[in-house]
C-alpha cells in the first residue's frame, strides 16, 4: 500500500510547499525558552508575548524571513567584574520562531513590564472570480 502524503494527495494540487512548512516549523529549534503567549485579539489580529525580563530594547531583535518571524534576544554578560555568591539569572541568549501564514503582517512591537508584546494583522483576502475560455483544440 502506498503512503500518500499531502503533497501527492491528487486533489490537493500545489500544496508541496504545506507540507515542506510543516517540516520546517518542527525544526524551528525552540527550547521553551522564553516563556509565551499567543492571543486572539480580533477577527483578524493576534498578539505574541513573551517574558523577557531583564532584556533592553537594544537586547532583542524581531525579524521576518520567508514567511517566519524570528525574535533574538542576546544580554551582554557583565558579570567578569563582579563576584557572584550565588548566580541564579544568568545572562542567556534566545531565538523564537514563528511560522506565518500568507497575509499576515507583523505590527508594532512594544516592550513593557519585562513583556514584548509583538502584533500581528491578517489581510482579508479578496474573493476572486476568473472564468476559463474553452477553445476548441486542432486535432
Amino acid at each position: 500500500m502506498t503512503k500518500l502524503t499531502l503533497g501527492t494527495h491528487p486533489y490537493l494540487l500545489g500544496f508541496e510547499q504545506l507540507e515542506r512548512l510543516v517540516e520546517r516549523t518542527a525544526k524551528t529549534g525552540n527550547d521553551g525558552y522564553p516563556p509565551y503567549n499567543i492571543e486572539q485579539t480580533s477577527d483578524r489580529s493576534y498578539r505574541i508575548t513573551l517574558a523577557v525580563a531583564g532584556f533592553a530594547e537594544d537586547d532583542l531583535a524581531i525579524t521576518v524571513e520567508d514567511n517566519q518571524l524570528v525574535i533574538r534576544g542576546r544580554q551582554n554578560d557583565d558579570g567578569e567584574d563582579r563576584i557572584y555568591l550565588h548566580r541564579g539569572i544568568a545572562a542567556r541568549q534566545f531565538q523564537r520562531s514563528f511560522v506565518l501564514a500568507d497575509g499576515v503582517d507583523v505590527g508594532e512591537a512594544i516592550i513593557e513590564n519585562g513583556l514584548l508584546h509583538v502584533d500581528l494583522t491578517r489581510k482579508v483576502p479578496e474573493s476572486v472570480v476568473q472564468t476559463i475560455k474553452i477553445r476548441k483544440g486542432t486535432s
